[in-house]
């Protein structure tokens, strides 16, 4: 007997799962990345800044900022039906620094978003991503209001390795984040090849 196309089922595919950490400074715009793009509500732990911590938090660039991330931020997004990324966003201040080890056990790569006023807040992403031989991609924050600079002299800036890719994006946009996190994914799914190839069979 023959069927019909209207009587074909689509097969199911089962995604695959990738981990994703956005890391970056004190007030960069790590949550509200995650929320521009996450397509559930986004688990946020986010807690009101109180004056016992304005001596240890620099407010320089975002006096306005009111609130702060204290362990993380966690979204999801579907990039394609067999591909969710699962996105974990991570404080800023480095007194919750203890909490990174965790977040990024089993993470296939990271973005750290920057922001050209205060690109030296990005340091401490960068380092710790070396040192542990986890791929990024570093985004930068076009704020408004922020002075503008071409990418070489933000790489030149940041001192990053060739192999790191640099953006520019929004990090309000939905379609802007969206294209920050495809270069995350295809940034390091090369990087782990060329690791492969050079351990050999």
């Amino acid at each position: 007997m023959a069927f019909g196309r209207s009587s074909r089922k689509k097969s199911y595919v089962e995604p695959v799962t990738l981990k994703i950490l956005v890391a970056g400074g004190f007030g960069v715009g790590k949550t509200t990345m995650v929320g521009a793009v996450s397509e559930i509500r986004p688990l946020r732990t986010e807690e009101v800044l109180s004056e016992a911590g304005r001596p240890v938090d620099d407010l320089h660039g975002v006096e306005a900022k009111t609130t702060t991330t204290v362990a993380m931020d966690f979204g999801r997004i579907t990039l394609r039906e067999d591909l969710v990324l699962y996105l974990f966003g991570t404080p800023g201040q480095d007194r919750f620094w203890f909490l990174w080890d965790e977040l990024a056990q089993g993470a296939l790569g990271a973005v750290v978003l920057a922001d050209t006023r205060r690109l030296e807040d990005s340091f401490a992403a960068i380092d710790y991503f070396e040192r542990r031989g986890i791929p990024f991609t570093v985004a930068v924050n076009c704020f408004e209001g922020a002075r503008r600079f071409p990418a070489e002299n933000v790489r030149g800036a940041l001192d990053l390795d060739p192999e790191v890719e640099l953006v520019m994006c929004d990090a309000r946009d939905r379609e802007s984040v969206k294209n920050v996190l495809v270069a995350v994914v295809e940034n390091a799914l090369v990087l782990a090849d060329r690791s492969h190839a050079a351990v050999g069979p």
